[in-house]
């Protein structure tokens, strides 16, 4: 069934989109490749996309490692743990264009905080205004999957290091952080995948000075119409991705995670790295949450005043207009996303347990293919998606299912990445225990994996379900008349230069994700309860 699935949604449009591009008069050719090699523009959107990605990924993923560092190893209250996450999601729950908008309005020109520091010569454009914008938007799929991985690191290791004389240092150095590599990998892969990905950020941020592929690919489609050429073109971006994702595979397949195991007692307590280093870990995401605070703190006087920029006096003009015109909207977003978080989840539990634990035939290129629809640019795959689905065999364009279908089989990769990871984590022992006292297969994995795996797939259908809300790449190419979703309402408001109704969109849209997102997190700790290092569950 895996396979089926996996063959009708990703393998079959990934096919019907290289006959288009590859497939010209009859034969093969390679035509559609050569510009981005001959052509230097070309050649240099594709440098530029390598370099933003690994940069973006390398600050993501640091980020995302000292947020959830904080969450789970510093003595914080709880408040400001909880507000901390709070505003750690503000950026992945907004459209990526949205925050630069306001990113714009703060650092382009004339831009608020450039005139306060006297900065008006500037330039914010290029690489720098887009790496920022996507450093900020992406770190917290880091933030999120790190999280999870590092809850799980049973705390008695780095006692026993501390035990035995090891400063703060040397156990981060020799112990959590060698445990984290799989989380670390992962949303370094996930990260570097969402910015070689993104074209909305550099479409507004980047301009012709630095551009990137997807960017090219997206105008190749939608501005030239020239549908092999722009699919070519993203191909490309395949290429990088499945080699990073080799060199994680070739790195991590040759080590040992295991944190969960049946051969311990109870957990100690999490011992924090010492003074100064807890205080210059607070400084720096105390001033990250300021900085994201204030970007959406300009989104929401945007939506609240009559014209941006020109008449800034207040009015709930711009909500009305939201609730009126855009009710279909939010119904049909909201529809889509809770069809589609529920089978993201089925999903990754699924493909989790097959390529890790029962090593079914092909587990490798099992997984690979599960993650292919996300390294591959939302436009590609909305583009593949019109291609496959728009003829017989099977109609589903204009349908909610080719919404879903997408969603489902690009952003449930999150969630296989963490259930992979976790696995990686629990001993096979404590299975094999439990087999040995008689359980069924079944029994085994409803009783024991899934409780300890339960965090990653909650953490994953989050993940799932925010994209589900705020994509905008392949959601352009598969709406409907029957189905408006609000992503593309605020880029027709963009377009229309109605940006006082965009940013109430969004508020609106950042409104509902983030109380979606906080039910979902209250739902995960009243299910989940913390897994002792006997692979207990207390």
């Amino acid at each position: 069934m895996l396979w089926l699935a996996l063959g009708i949604f990703v393998i079959y449009p990934a096919l019907r989109l290289l006959w288009i591009a590859f497939w010209v008069d009859g034969r093969f050719t390679l035509a559609n490749i050569a510009p981005v090699i001959t052509n230097w523009y070309d050649r240099q959107a594709l440098i530029n996309s390598l370099l933003l990605g690994g940069c973006v990924a390398v600050s993501g993923t640091v980020l995302g490692f000292v947020f959830a560092y904080a969450v789970t190893r510093l003595s914080l209250p709880g408040w400001f743990k909880f507000l901390l996450s709070g505003i750690s999601m503000l950026p992945l729950i907004s459209p990526p264009f949205t925050s630069s908008i306001a990113l714009t309005l703060s650092l382009g020109p004339n831009g608020l905080l450039l005139k306060l520091l006297g900065l008006e010569n500037f330039n914010f454009y290029g690489f720098w205004g887009t790496f920022l914008s996507e450093t900020l938007t992406f770190y917290p799929v880091a933030f999120m999957t790190l999280t999870t991985i590092l809850s799980r690191i049973d705390s008695n290791l780095e006692d026993a290091a501390y035990s035995m004389g090891a400063s703060p240092l040397r156990v981060f150095r020799t112990v959590t952080l060698p445990l984290s590599a799989p989380g670390l990998a992962n949303a370094f892969l996930l990260v570097f995948a969402c910015s070689l990905a993104d074209f909305a950020t550099p479409l507004v941020l980047a301009g012709h000075a630095f551009p990137v592929l997807p960017t090219q690919a997206y105008l190749q489609i939608t501005g030239m119409y020239d549908l092999k050429g722009g699919a070519a073109l993203s191909f490309v971006l395949l290429v990088p991705a499945l080699i990073v994702y080799a060199i994680q595979y070739c790195w991590l397949s040759k080590k040992s995670f295991v944190t969960i195991s049946g051969k311990a007692g109870g957990r100690s307590s999490v011992k924090g790295p010492g003074a100064f280093p807890t205080a210059c870990i607070i400084g720096l995401i105390a001033f990250v949450m300021v900085f994201v605070v204030y970007i959406y703190a300009l989104i929401f006087w945007g939506s609240v005043v009559k014209v941006w920029g020109i008449n800034n006096a207040l009015t709930g003009e711009n909500y009305a207009y939201v609730f009126n015109f855009g009710r279909k909207a939010i119904k049909d977003t909201l529809i889509i996303a809770c069809l589609g978080t529920p089978l993201g989840g089925l999903l990754a539990v699924l493909v989790g347990y097959a390529t890790e634990r029962l090593k079914v035939k092909g587990h490798k290129t099992l997984e690979t293919v599960s993650l292919l629809n996300f390294a591959l640019p939302g436009t590609v795959v909305g583009i593949a998606y019109v291609i496959a689905f728009n003829d017989k065999p099977l109609v589903l364009t204009g349908t909610v299912s080719i919404l879903v279908a997408s969603y489902v089989f690009r952003y449930s990769s999150a969630g296989i990445r963490n259930v992979i990871a976790s696995l990686q984590q629990i001993d096979p022992s404590i299975e094999e225990a439990s087999a040995s006292l008689g359980a069924s297969p079944a029994r085994t994995f409803r009783k024991v994996t899934l409780p300890l795996v339960l965090p990653a797939i909650l953490a994953g259908m989050r993940y799932l379900f925010i994209h589900s809300m705020t994509a905008i790449s392949a959601t352009i190419f598969l709406v409907s008349v029957r189905w408006s979703l609000i992503t593309t309402r605020i880029l027709e408001c963009m377009t229309e230069l109605q940006f006082a109704q965009a940013c109430a969109f969004s508020i609106v849209l950042i409104v509902l994700v983030f109380i979606a997102s906080g039910v979902m997190a209250l739902l995960a700790r009243l299910l989940c309860r913390t897994g002792n290092a006997g692979g207990g569950i207390r």
